[in-house]
């Protein structure tokens, strides 16, 4: 008789307890990232706080190049849609930014406050704000709830109008979760609320890219099992479906410090993002 193989999910996707010294983090992005608004703000090139919405956290910070910008890219903060806002990142922008590119870095409402698909509705209404702002190509990334919230945002159902989708020329999916369904086996669902109509819908994996997708998922060596298939499985799916994929495991990197690639403009992750 074949036994069932039993799955530690909560083991799976924490990454706190699996990462040596992790207690570095979230304080070790607070700094840097005040200190990228700061500069910035000084030279007149940070708009912060704009609003896309009506409720409290839809707010969005935008940070301009020196001249006039190439384009836009829209960062998309992770947390497990739980935890943060966008004043974490703020330096992530530097590499987009000192490339050349606008760079938009909104926050939203978090669970349990609202669910998952009522994030990405505001993630939409996010990019459809900045792209009101900043002409020419978009791109769009996010790390973990924010690669999944990023490649939501090209599948067919996507809350963006079609004349922004129309912008978009690449999306970076970092450590993204794009298959909801094991989460709704972890503890964290406690607060999350996703159900099976919400897993389908909400879940890029099990959604079509819109015609012309060109996605790279890319995500850290030293990640837990879990994310390397998540990140894994949306490039294969996706292939399947005429998407353009490719899927990228960074040596030496794992879930807290794959990120840290975006405030560089001449690190691979800055130049895969913006490359067209």
């Amino acid at each position: 008789m074949l036994e069932r193989h039993v799955v530690d999910w909560d083991g799976a996707y924490a990454n706190g307890a699996n990462i040596a010294g992790s207690d570095r983090w979230p304080a070790a992005w607070v700094e840097p990232a005040q200190a990228f608004r700061n500069a910035l703000s000084a030279q007149g090139r940070a708009r912060l706080d704009i609003a896309y919405g009506d409720g409290r956290r839809n707010r969005l910070d935008l940070f301009l190049p020196s001249a006039t910008p190439r384009g836009l890219v829209v960062f998309i903060h992770g947390g497990y849609w739980m935890a943060f806002d966008k004043s974490f990142w703020s330096h992530l922008a530097n590499g987009a930014v000192s490339s050349g590119f606008a760079v938009a870095m909104p926050s939203y409402t978090l669970c349990p406050e609202t669910c998952i698909a009522g994030i990405a509705g505001e993630i939409g209404a996010a990019i459809g704000k900045a792209a009101e702002m900043i002409d020419g190509p978009m791109m769009l990334t996010g790390h973990s709830a924010g690669g999944h919230l990023a490649s939501r945002m090209v599948t067919t159902t996507t809350p963006l109008a079609a004349d922004v989708a129309r912008r978009v020329r690449h999306v970076v999916s970092i450590s993204g979760v794009h298959d909801l369904r094991p989460i709704m086996l972890t503890e964290m669902n406690a607060t999350l609320a996703i159900d099976e109509h919400e897993a389908l819908t909400e879940s890029p994996a099990l959604l079509r890219p819109m015609d012309g997708v060109r996605i790279t998922c890319w995500a850290g060596g030293g990640e837990r099992a879990e994310f390397l298939r998540q990140n894994a499985l949306l490039a294969n799916i996706w292939t399947g479906l005429g998407a353009t994929t490719s899927t990228v495991v960074e040596p030496d990197r794992h879930h807290y410090s794959v990120v840290d690639g975006l405030a560089d403009p001449a690190h691979p992750l800055t130049r895969t993002l913006i490359s067209e």
